[in-house]
């Protein structure tokens, strides 16, 4: 199967001739080697990047079916979208060049530029805007837009959306929306794109490789790299491609940070791609279906304050990540909208004493329990997921040194969602907007949260002002108050349903030579978000 793979890397991938079989020195006729680029006077502007499987969308490059989105979250390529987040998570224009919202948040008024035109010639106006977002709403599978009522083009340049609820955010969903030609849309549309971004979908075989080129029409910067081919492969199969020098820029895992590869430097990005735990908040019982749902020993505020502090967040980023990685402590960190006293020290010492002052007092083999009930649960993981293994393996080891008994357990997500009511379970998060806190800590119909029993309507409050607010920073102090207010809130000296343990740096193999422009911070999944301004790489 490598070996497969990497023949297409010679062959179709690239467009090429096997220029003396397929190695380290094959590379396209009539242009040099990386290793020997500017021995022929040449500038190579075309760049190969190796991705995991999963980030091939299955659905195609239409954003109503999660392109752009869900996990292949960024600013899509082949579409323009009206905003963008800066390296600074703060939002900047694309296709925009206004927006203002109305005093009440329900109507949202976005100019667009007159300049624009598809890859077929027609121009782009406010209807193919507002055509987007209706289908958008009315068909995805992905994203939530139950907050919009209806887009509406007011003239070529202007688009309104009238909102179903007041959404401060809506800047950064606009982020990630890519514009699609109402005249040429169609059930087809995901598997031949057509759009007014940077690139044109020129290849694409499925299960192995797309390749881009450059938009020669586009608007905005000159495109420095003006061909892009991704090629989608295991983690294994990509470290074997660059060992073989045949891409320029593959995905790797910290289990492969330790090695060395001539030709190659090992490149490291911060994210908010944050693994954690939920620890259920509510006793233990059943649903009115039968499920169950919540757990008498995490249900234990003092418990979980003991764990959250109990657990050494540096020694894990060292053991399981190989240095690679940042302490979590929220879903929101390193974001405008985080709430620093989320920030916790490791004290194992207060953990111990936590757990005795709320009762868990030593028993047998050292496991502690009150009123008959142990200090134990199962943490499960995604079976197929080495690292949240690994990490699941660690809290047990750490929280058996407090008394408590963990065990881990592989499940596959089929059962993981609804067992996660009553049992922890290790999760991946991380998103260029609020919504991800949103999501995780506001209460549903049913009265609870939705991934995991918890309630707080305080801090449901907070989230439904956020979300009300009239501008973006003033809602960024609503979100902060969610967290924590000075007297609760979802912090360590509020309620803390939820653990959070690293954030996962995004590592790289580059070719030396290579110039990867700046990257703000990745999200959750390691895949698309690299190539975010692959269009301002250069050799």
């Amino acid at each position: 199967m490598k070996k497969h793979l990497l023949s297409i890397l010679c062959a179709a991938a690239l467009g090429v001739s096997l220029l003396g079989g397929c190695g380290g020195k094959t590379r396209e006729a009539g242009e040099a080697s990386p290793e020997s680029g500017q021995e022929s006077g040449e500038e190579k502007d075309s760049v190969i990047v190796a991705m995991g499987p999963t980030s091939e969308p299955e659905a195609g490059f239409d954003p109503a079916y999660g392109w752009g989105a869900g996990e292949h979250v960024h600013e899509p390529l082949i579409q323009s979208t009206l905003t963008v987040t800066n390296p600074d998570l703060s939002i900047g224009y694309d296709l925009a060049t206004d927006m203002k919202a109305s005093e009440d948040g329900m109507t949202w008024r976005v100019t667009i530029r007159d300049d624009v035109k598809f890859t077929d010639g027609e121009p782009l106006t406010a209807e193919d805007v507002a055509f987007t977002y209706n289908t958008v709403k009315a068909s995805s599978s992905v994203n939530d837009f139950t907050m919009l009522r209806e887009a509406v083009a007011v003239d070529e340049t202007t688009v309104e959306f009238h909102m179903a609820q007041a959404y401060s955010i809506w800047p950064y969903t606009m982020a990630i929306v890519g514009i699609v030609p109402e005249h040429a849309y169609g059930p087809d549309y995901g598997m031949n794109p057509v759009g007014s971004g940077r690139y044109v979908l020129k290849q694409w075989d499925k299960g192995q490789q797309i390749i881009l080129e450059a938009n020669p029409d586009y608007y905005g910067e000159e495109i420095s790299m003006k061909r892009v081919t991704i090629v989608f492969m295991e983690e294994d199969a990509a470290f074997a491609a660059v060992k073989a020098g045949q891409v320029d820029l593959a995905y790797t895992a910290a289990s492969y940070a330790d090695q060395n590869v001539d030709g190659y430097e090992l490149l490291s990005f911060e994210t908010v791609d944050n693994r954690g735990f939920n620890l259920p908040a509510a006793p233990a019982g059943e649903n009115g279906e039968g499920m169950a749902v919540g757990n008498d020993f995490t249900n234990d505020l003092q418990v979980r304050r003991a764990i959250n502090i109990g657990l050494d967040r540096e020694e894990m980023i060292q053991n399981v990540l190989n240095g690679y990685g940042t302490p979590a402590y929220s879903v929101c960190d390193k974001m405008p909208w985080y709430n620093e006293e989320s920030q916790v020290a490791y004290d194992p010492e207060g953990a111990v004493k936590l757990l005795e002052e709320a009762g868990w007092k030593e028993g047998t083999e050292g496991i502690r329990e009150k009123d008959g009930v142990p200090a134990a649960f199962t943490l499960m993981y995604p079976a197929s997921d080495s690292v949240r293994q690994a990490l699941a393996a660690d809290t047990q080891n750490q929280l058996k040194k407090l008394g408590i008994e963990v065990t881990i357990e592989g499940v596959g997500w089929d059962t993981a969602y609804d067992r996660a009511q009553a049992e922890p379970l290790m999760w991946g998060w991380g998103a260029h907007s609020p919504m991800e806190l949103y999501n995780i800590y506001h209460t549903l119909e049913g009265g609870s949260a939705g991934y995991s029993p918890y309630a707080n309507p305080k801090v449901d409050t907070y989230m439904d002002e956020a979300l009300a607010a009239s501008d973006l920073d003033t809602s960024y102090e609503f979100w902060k108050k969610a967290q924590w207010d000075g007297t609760t809130g979802i912090i360590q000296e509020g309620d803390i349903p939820w653990i959070w343990l690293v954030n996962i740096d995004h590592l790289y193999w580059s070719r030396e030579g290579l110039k990867v422009a700046e990257q703000k911070l990745h999200p959750h999944g390691h895949g698309w978000s690299i190539v975010n301004n692959v269009d301002q790489w250069s050799w």
